[in-house]
């Protein structure tokens, strides 16, 4: 495996070209606050809103915390059920199996050749099985030791078109670089707050882009075979500073984290200062709403929705606990065209926080994946359930 280089040496890309975009508030505008979510009974016969021509209903109830959500080749439906015994789930139409158990936290799910991989909080494991069945047919094997657990556990997983190489995502062990007296410090683990990318076995294992506070969704564009990342930003910057981003990634990219967000904007917060790292920062290509909190996305390659979806991203925003009034708590939609965002996140799938002044919330999306059938699945882990959505009757 190649030796692990110093993650601020890894900040080598210039400052990205970006398109006009509408300016936020200065840092600190408004106090922050803390002010999480508590998930409530929703009321009879609830379902969140879809767009005008579009049904949603529930897949799969009674599970216990529902994250990343895969589709397997033969159309059955993975799910780390991450809390409380660190499971994985297998989804056939409406029954269910369990895949793997006594795992610490799982999140990301990927499939290559005849192995479930699957990103626990400290190591990529994976699984034989039959991808006819989704049996799984062996013991876990060791694929790449990762930093555990922190102040974000989850890791996530893509795998690149061809194969060959599979990209892991490890979030910051702390908001902006502090340590518990509030010191600014950078992690000792250079492998947090970055993505990393290895072949199928784990060798080979490096740096891939740093600088990314928390990249809890990772994917490949089919058509173009670019990575792109959801990246959650930092907190406690009043309630509408940073927003988080939707961004592509490059290879050897820096990204800002600790020392900027959003290209060159300072985090005065963090010490010492980097101008020369901020210099290089990358603007990403997507800006979402403050503290919306992004999750999983997913390209949408299907023929059962209209001909406007395809190609673009359905993406869950898992919701704020970060300002006074609540944002995310649905699925947003983001156009492409040639490759690249050609237009605003757009509202899709709505209603889990019916009253953004109230604690109270009737779910909080995760995952989203496109069934075999071309609809859309979102898992809803404060609900404990999976939605499904499709256009038409």
């Amino acid at each position: 495996m190649r030796t692990w280089v110093p993650m601020l040496m890894c900040a080598l890309a210039s400052v990205a070209a970006c398109a006009q975009r509408p300016p936020f508030p200065p840092a600190f505008a408004t106090p922050s606050v803390l002010n999480p979510p508590r998930v409530v009974p929703a009321t009879a016969g609830w379902k969140p809103q879809a767009p005008a021509g579009f049904t949603v209903a529930p897949y799969a109830e009674a599970l216990r915390f529902p994250r990343w959500l895969a589709v397997a080749p033969n159309g059955d439906v993975f799910v780390a059920d991450t809390l409380p015994q660190g499971d994985v789930v297998v989804l056939h139409g409406a029954s269910r199996a369990s895949f793997a158990t006594g795992l610490r936290l799982p999140f990301g799910i990927a499939f290559h050749d005849d192995y479930v991989y699957i990103a626990d909080t400290d190591e990529v494991l994976r699984y034989r099985y039959d991808p006819k069945t989704s049996t799984r047919l062996g013991n876990r094997e060791h694929v790449l030791s990762l930093p555990a657990g922190g102040e974000h556990f989850t890791r996530s997983l893509a795998f690149s078109p061809d194969g060959a190489h599979l990209a892991v995502s490890v979030g910051s062990d702390s908001n902006d670089g502090e340590d518990r007296g509030g010191t600014a410090l950078m992690p000792s683990d250079c492998r947090r707050a970055a993505v990393l990318v290895a072949d199928p076995d784990g060798n080979g294992a490096r740096l891939f882009a740093t600088g990314l506070r928390n990249a809890a969704g990772l994917a490949f564009d089919p058509e173009t075979g670019e990575l792109w990342a959801a990246v959650n930003e930092r907190d406690y910057m009043g309630d509408d500073v940073p927003p988080d981003f939707f961004t592509r990634l490059r290879d050897g990219g820096f990204y800002g984290w600790p020392y900027s967000y959003i290209g060159a904007h300072v985090d005065q917060r963090v010490k010492p200062e980097r101008p020369d790292l901020v210099a290089t920062a990358i603007v990403p290509d997507v800006l979402l709403r403050a503290h919306v909190a992004p999750l999983q996305f997913q390209f949408y390659e299907a023929q059962q929705f209209p001909e406007a979806y395809r190609h673009g991203v359905f993406l869950a925003e898992h919701g704020s606990g970060n300002r006074r009034l609540r944002q995310g708590y649905d699925v947003v939609f983001i156009p492409f065209r040639q490759g690249r965002p050609s237009g605003p996140p757009q509202a899709f799938l709505q209603g889990f926080a019916p009253d953004p002044a109230q604690r109270g919330v009737f779910g909080r999306p995760v995952g989203v994946a496109v069934a075999s059938d071309g609809s859309l699945l979102v898992s809803d882990d404060g609900g404990r359930r999976v939605w499904q959505v499709r256009y038409g009757q």
